[in-house]
């Protein structure tokens, strides 16, 4: 079985949206490849997320932010907003089955703590959607 394709989107690719990608990609991948982007990336990774993923051990060196016009082509299964400013601006994507809307707070800036509670929320709340959709038939 080949795996679905999942878009994880945010503005700035730099925290969330590459936090849902790891996570889908290290707690999914037997079912999910997971890819993540922003309306208007950042060009750099939170140093904050990058060390909580490196601890969990779900990051990769491929990881970095992306932006949206790199991924516009793939043919996605599902598309994941996980801000409410990518929802606004999500563009159409010529092959995207399904978008959905999950929305966390952003914790850049804010205390380290406030990023475990982010990869908590994701893990929580996105993970079982995602797998419903894409992983049990």
């Amino acid at each position: 079985m080949s795996k679905k394709q999942v878009l994880v989107l945010c503005t700035g690719n730099s925290c969330r949206s590459v936090m849902a990608e790891a996570i889908l990609n290290a707690q999914l991948g037997e079912c999910v490849e997971a890819q993540s982007s922003g309306v208007k990336a950042s060009g750099k990774i939170n140093p904050n997320a990058q060390a909580l993923l490196e601890s969990k051990g779900e990051w990769r060196s491929t990881y970095h932010s992306k932006v949206i016009e790199s991924v516009l082509e793939t043919p996605f299964d599902l598309i994941v907003t996980v801000c409410d400013h990518a929802k606004e601006t999500c563009p159409m994507f010529p092959k995207a089955v399904k978008t959905i809307h999950i929305g966390f707070d952003d914790p850049s800036g804010k205390a380290v703590e406030e990023y475990a509670k982010t990869y908590d929320l994701i893990q929580k709340e996105l993970l079982p959607i995602v797998k419903k959709e894409l992983c049990e038939d």
